[in-house]
């Protein structure tokens, strides 16, 4: 059984931006942004005669540059494409928080890479995360989340890849992405059954702000974390829409005072204004509390 004390402690995720490795002027720009992790992608955004020059740049840059509280991704190459082997060599002890794998399909996928960091001597602490991106991955998303629980694990955090599914299943962009929304569930309920966090894909026009905030609301009343983003300016709406209602805050206060008072103590359900509440409902609030107050010291509104 799966349990919230099963999950890391939380981590904001509110905001994902994917910059292109290859871009220097987008490479310097992160120092100043405000969203809670970053993507330097090396795979989709640099055509395949750039690869090397793109590792070399991220590299560098990552040797110069660090803002604090941004946690730090790279999307690397598939290791069967040529390049992703070089990739994870390269990378593997550089000063970042995961490695976003691309396509994964099955639990090899994710272990061929596991034991390739062991080989390496790579930081124990550095994470995975796998793009769920293709009609095998959904379908074998719940064994893959299962190598985040084994020994030795770092899978930590999935990201569907919307594009790539309505490529290899011929779906239509259509509104409210019709039809994707049972394979997205399915891949959350599997980062769930194993304690992953699951951020949403991307919303492909940066200028429709409001349907950018109607995908966001989406995401966020499915259980998604956080928002993949392809433009700064969607940072704050994600903010926004992945942070904490000052309402639901409040309620989750009230759960936490209550369980802390001595007549429920050792209590596995209470009477809380009429309402049943039980220690479930305040293993959420406690963690709802705690999301509060990482973006609270992180100094970004909610």
């Amino acid at each position: 059984m799966t349990s919230p004390s099963d999950r890391h402690p939380v981590r904001l995720r509110r905001s994902v931006l994917c910059v292109p490795a290859d871009n220097a002027r987008a490479l310097a720009k992160v120092a100043v942004l405000d969203c809670d992790a970053v993507i330097y992608d090396l795979e989709d955004a640099v055509a395949p005669d750039g690869k090397t020059q793109a590792r070399e740049a991220l590299i560098a840059h990552l040797a110069h540059q660090r803002r604090p509280n941004l946690e730090v991704i790279i999307r690397i190459n598939s290791l069967f494409s040529g390049f992703g082997e070089k990739d994870l060599a390269a990378l593997a002890s550089a000063p970042i928080d995961a490695l976003l794998l691309p396509k994964v399909e099955s639990p090899q996928d994710i272990q061929t890479v596991v034991d390739a960091l062991s080989d390496s001597d790579a930081p124990e602490n550095l994470r995975l995360w796998a793009m769920i991106e293709t009609p095998r991955g959904v379908l074998n998303a719940a064994a893959i989340a299962e190598t985040g629980r084994t020994r030795g694990g770092r899978l930590d955090c999935f990201v569907p890849g919307v594009n790539d599914l309505r490529k290899e299943t011929g779906l239509p962009d259509l509104p409210g992405r019709a039809y994707l929304v049972p394979w997205l569930m399915q891949v959350l309920l599997a980062a769930r059954g194993s304690g992953l966090d699951i951020i949403d894909a991307v919303f492909n026009d940066f200028r429709d702000a409001e349907g950018f905030a109607g995908e966001c609301a989406q995401g966020r009343a499915m259980g998604f974390d956080g928002k993949m983003l392809i433009h700064p300016a969607q940072i704050g709406p994600a903010n926004d829409r992945f942070g904490v209602d000052a309402l639901a805050l409040a309620e989750a206060r009230s759960i936490i005072d209550a369980f802390a008072l001595a007549d429920n103590a050792g209590k596995a359900v209470i009477n809380l204004e009429g309402r049943m509440v039980e220690r479930l409902h305040l293993d959420q609030a406690l963690r709802l509390a705690a999301k509060a107050t990482a973006i609270q010291h992180k100094g970004i509104r909610a």
